[in-house]
């Protein structure tokens, strides 16, 4: 059975005309960068973010740069963000010269612990880096109280989570990524809107922060060859903005396919000793970017289900097998030795299966009959 972590392929299928002919009328218009499409797309996942503002660049790492930039901060000024995240996260704190203090995780959601948030505020802490892991909004509420007691800002790293909302304790809904100060999101081919090539955007409710985001992107000009700020060159290209302009009108029904897909995996799971299926947070409408089953016998017996699901023809990944604090390249901002002790655990548990929106049950049956056969091969003890 041909089984593929990330469907690109099968996705495009059933949209091929209408991507095609998009792309066509951008090559046959000969405008390339910027221009009416990308702006139309701009506008497009406002309107279906609810947002007054979005600013596309070129991919999700440069989006979270240049929040950074926007809010003017200054050389060891301290960002708050989790550990257990992809390593972009972190990257661009440390490229702008600022402090990244890792917060741990929650165990179930496995995003920021606001209880945790709140202990490593110092004098120095300027922003808040919440990311919406695989999927499923972090607990937004009080995280931004505890900004708002101590004045910082939070930036939204919402790469694996386009599309997902989270419900306030009033009963209120927004989309993640449009509740703190500014959001980021990537459109990395594998991401639930993911381009046919890189991409990125930034999203804001202020308007102010908005403009000033729009000419960082621009080599900070807002009229070409005058220069206002310091800035990059971010753009997303007119063909990449017109195939996410179709495939956005389909994300609903991509995430609920992928809704679907992890109630299928819970289902097939449910008697299968040693494995935690992905907890669903009340409060956010998981779009399971990845479907992360947490294996109790740890780190051995893992990387031997991921090899003998491999010679099955059956991909699986590992998100992530070090934490960033872990990392040789991060290594100097590593915390004490036991204040991160979750996520260091969740590297040696975590186990990702196929997820995407053409997934099929008896695709997953296939899946799900030789994850069994090899947990009862490699850890007897856990059947």
């Amino acid at each position: 059975m041909n089984i593929r972590m990330v469907d690109t392929i099968g996705q495009y299928q059933r949209i091929q005309q209408e991507v095609d002919q998009k792309v066509q009328e951008v090559i046959r218009s000969g405008i390339y960068i910027n221009g009416p499409v990308v702006q139309a797309f701009n506008q497009q996942l406002a309107d279906f973010l609810q947002v007054p503002r979005v600013i596309s660049c070129a991919n999700g790492t440069d989006a979270l740069q240049v929040a950074l930039m926007a809010l003017d901060l200054e050389p060891g000024d301290e960002v708050l963000t989790p550990s257990f995240t992809y390593v972009a996260t972190v990257e661009v704190i440390v490229l702008l010269g600022l402090v990244p203090v890792f917060v741990e995780v929650e165990p179930d959601t496995f995003n920021m612990d606001p209880d945790d948030l709140e202990a490593k505020i110092s004098d120095r802490t300027r922003v808040i880096i919440p990311v919406h892991l695989f999927g499923q909004a972090a607990n937004m509420a009080p995280i931004m109280e505890v900004a708002r007691q101590h004045g910082l800002k939070v930036i939204e790293d919402t790469a694996q989570a386009i599309g997902a909302t989270y419900t306030f304790p009033d009963g209120t809904t927004q989309y993640a990524g449009t509740i703190g100060d500014i959001g980021t999101t990537s459109f990395y081919p594998s991401k639930n809107l993911g381009a046919y090539g890189d991409g990125g955007a930034i999203f804001t409710r202020n308007e102010e922060l908005g403009e000033k985001i729009h000419m960082m992107c621009n080599h900070g000009s807002r009229k070409r060859y005058i220069h206002e700020s310091i800035g990059v060159n971010s753009r997303l290209d007119a063909i990449q903005a017109a195939i996410l302009s179709v495939k956005l009108k389909h994300l609903p029904a991509y995430n609920e396919a992928r809704r679907a897909a992890a109630d299928r995996y819970d289902e097939m799971l449910q008697d299968v000793p040693g494995l935690t299926v992905p907890f669903r947070a009340p409060y956010s409408q998981h779009v399971f970017h990845q479907y992360t089953l947490l294996v109790e016998a740890g780190r051995t017996t893992r990387d031997q289900l991921k090899e003998f699901m491999g010679k099955q023809g059956i991909p699986t990944m590992i998100y992530y097998p070090l934490a960033i604090h872990q990392q040789k390249a991060y290594q100097t901002y590593a915390p004490g030795a036991t204040e991160l002790a979750l996520s260091e655990r969740l590297t040696a548990h975590v186990f990702s299966l196929p997820m995407h929106s053409e997934l099929d049950g008896k695709q997953q049956q296939y899946i799900t009959d030789h994850l069994r056969r090899a947990i009862e091969l490699h850890s007897p003890e856990m059947t």
